[in-house]
């Protein structure tokens, strides 16, 4: 059974996506720590990051920095936090958060609950970050 992200990428459902190409997607998270959390996925499905073929690992990396740097542009933060924990979606997916506090990326804490137009809004302000 596919996985929500792999039918995210294949468009069976909808999300604020950031960035893509040939191999990674990064979307908004619908249920954030902050505003402008992105999540960054290969179109691979692997479960675990460490199961990831040793090409995909390190691009995907490089495409989330890629992000990481469009985010750096557009929302008001010190700098982006990263964490993979991969318990939550059984799809390799990294996050990206938008840090003010070492409390923004605690992953306890109750989730944001945004509207369609305010992901969209975000969504649209880190997409203009990219050169």
């Amino acid at each position: 059974m596919a996985s929500i992200f792999t039918k995210i990428i294949n468009r069976e459902i909808p999300a604020h996506i950031v960035a893509e190409d040939d191999n990674y997607i990064a979307f908004l998270d619908i249920m954030p720590l902050v505003k402008g959390h992105v999540l960054v996925v290969p179109k691979v499905e692997v479960d675990y990051i460490f199961d990831l073929e040793d090409e995909i690992l390190a691009g995907l990396h490089l495409f989330s920095k890629k992000v990481a740097k469009a985010m750096d542009k557009t929302i008001k933060c010190t700098r982006v936090g990263v964490a993979v924990i991969g318990l939550e979606v059984p799809h390799v997916h990294v996050h990206l958060v938008p840090l003010r506090s070492m409390d923004d990326i605690n992953f306890n804490r109750e989730k944001l609950k945004l509207s369609k137009e305010e992901l969209a809004e975000i969504a649209e302000t880190i997409r203009k970050g990219f050169d």
